[in-house]
C-alpha cells in the first residue's frame, strides 16, 4: 500500500487556481496574530496601541481583523515599530 497518495497539498491548491490567494491570506492572518499576541504581552490595549501608531482604532481592527487583507504596508510598518519589531518584506 502507498504512503502517500496523489500530490501535495500545494500542488491541489495550484490546480484550483487558489494558491497565492490562500498564501496572501495565511500571511495576513500571522500577522495579525503576532501582532496581538505581543500587544497582550507587552499589556498594550488596543485605545493605546492605535494612539502609538498615530492612526484610528478603526484603522487598528481591520489591521487585526485576520480576513481583512485590504491594510497598507505603512500601517503594519507603524504596528511593528510599536511592538518593538521590524516588518521585513522581501522578494523571493
Amino acid at each position: 500500500m502507498k504512503k502517500n497518495i496523489g500530490s501535495n497539498f500545494d500542488d491541489f491548491l495550484k490546480e484550483e487556481d487558489i494558491l497565492e490567494e490562500i498564501q496572501e491570506s495565511a500571511i495576513k492572518r500571522v500577522l495579525a496574530y503576532q501582532i496581538e499576541q505581543a500587544m497582550k504581552e507587552q499589556n498594550i490595549t488596543k485605545t493605546d496601541m492605535a494612539k502609538k501608531m498615530k492612526t484610528s482604532r478603526c484603522a487598528l481592527d481591520r489591521l487585526l481583523d485576520p480576513s481583512n487583507e485590504a491594510i497598507t504596508l505603512l500601517t503594519m510598518k507603524k504596528a511593528a515599530n510599536v511592538i518593538g519589531r521590524t516588518l521585513k518584506i522581501e522578494l523571493t
